[in-house]
């Protein structure tokens, strides 16, 4: 068996994804950045509303969310994974109880320095856009939840929810410094620290 060069990057095995499951999921491929460096991975890209929501176009023929909002929503969810933040729906019966009994009462021993820094950053994240949206973005980009399960639960009325979505990932975007449009000049005039009348030579 070929060994892998020393730094060379794992390769992540391909899903076995049968043909009836196929039918029902929206098979894409993204770059992701791990442990072992950048990696391509396939991702169901039905899974995440956010990514449903900027394919989907409204009556004015836009996407119902910009490029840079969904890139503020997945960087939310992809520091909200990253910081274990998910809560467990089953018993981890892999850690005694000695180890249980060691640690903290919340398990934070155990929490690696970056899933702490991601913890930070989300907790950063949904400062800056405040009490009344974090738990919004919170449902929709973290938790999964449709706009709809959203409205249901927090009695708003219908397609209410979009429009405080809006609101939501243009703060958290701007907290990311996530811009709808480029700004500054198309060429910008090249500085140097050269002396006035120098120049570069190659001899």
């Amino acid at each position: 068996m070929p060994r892998r060069p020393a730094g060379a990057p794992a390769a992540i095995a391909r899903p076995d994804i049968g043909p009836l499951r196929v039918r029902h999921l929206a098979l894409g491929e993204r770059m992701v950045e791990t442990g072992d460096g950048v990696q391509r991975v396939t991702v169901d890209e039905a899974e995440s509303p956010l990514g449903w929501l900027a394919r989907r176009r409204g009556r004015d023929g836009r996407a119902l969310i910009a490029p840079h909002q969904l890139q503020a929503g997945e960087r939310l969810r992809a520091d909200f994974t990253r910081g274990q933040l998910m809560p467990r729906t089953t018993a981890d019966w892999s850690r005694g109880v000695a180890s249980e009994r060691r640690g903290s009462a919340n398990g934070s021993s155990d929490i690696t320095d970056a899933a702490l820094a991601a913890r930070q950053h989300v907790n950063a994240a949904l400062e800056a856009v405040g009490p009344e949206l974090s738990g919004l973005l919170l449902d929709l980009c973290c938790f999964l939840k449709g706009l709809e399960d959203i409205e249901r639960a927090r009695a708003w009325p219908p397609r209410s929810a979009k429009v405080v979505l809006q609101l939501a990932l243009d703060r958290l975007a701007r907290h990311y410094g996530y811009l709808a449009e480029s700004r500054g000049k198309p060429h910008p005039r090249l500085r140097t620290w050269l002396a006035e009348g120098a120049s570069f030579r190659v001899d």
